[in-house]
């Protein structure tokens, strides 16, 4: 299971948003983990990532730098291309930092690209959707926008403010986008596609 799975929306607007992570495994390669999970988010850096974290911060929260220090468990980079994934990709078959990589997105469009890459995955994993009261949610619109935070730091609220912020004319939506940002601290958030979707909600009439 992994917290960049559950995004929801259209397929139109989830192939632009692919978050990767990478991963140590307890007892298995702990020893220099710390370095590998910084040469993760150094090899993503050069590909154009809409948003980069570790376990401590994102860089809409902290300068990359101190963003790359602080690598610890855990290390996040979200893409807006199948260029850049693939980009991506290609760097981390290179590299070959024996951790554990996870891509989110639409299926059939991540295993295309893995191929690209010439890497043949090795487990797919299915989000199920919402189950309970589902009518306690907030609405569709706003669930495409908080699931971009698999730790729900994003509150439906806050996206209900930044939109009637941009229906005003107080904002774009691409600096909406980036004020949600650093609500998500491991950096799994995506701004340019967060900044569509409140424009679009934006846009519709009350």
């Amino acid at each position: 299971m992994t917290h960049t799975l559950h995004r929801r929306g259209s397929r139109q607007s989830l192939a632009h948003d692919f978050p990767m992570l990478s991963i140590k495994a307890v007892g298995f390669n702990d020893e220099g983990s710390e370095l590998k999970l910084r040469k993760f988010l150094e090899i993503a850096r050069r590909h154009n990532p809409v948003n980069m974290g570790s376990t401590t911060a994102n860089v809409f929260q902290q300068p990359v730098e101190q963003v790359l220090q602080g690598a610890g468990k855990v290390s996040h980079a979200v893409f807006s291309t199948t260029d850049d994934l693939v980009a991506m990709m290609k760097d981390l078959k290179e590299a070959d930092l024996g951790m554990s990589v996870v891509v989110s997105g639409l299926v059939d469009v991540v295993d295309e690209c893995c191929q690209k890459a010439g890497i043949q995955r090795h487990t797919v994993e299915f989000s199920l959707g919402i189950w309970g009261k589902t009518e306690l949610l907030p609405p569709d619109d706003i669930l495409e926008v908080t699931t971009m935070c698999g730790h729900a730091m994003v509150p439906p609220k806050l996206v209900q403010s930044v939109v009637e912020d941009v229906r005003a004319g107080k904002m774009t939506g691409e600096a909406a986008g980036k004020a949600l940002a650093p609500q998500c601290t491991c950096g799994i958030f995506n701004p340019v596609r967060a900044g569509e979707l409140v424009a679009a909600m934006a846009a519709k009439k009350k």
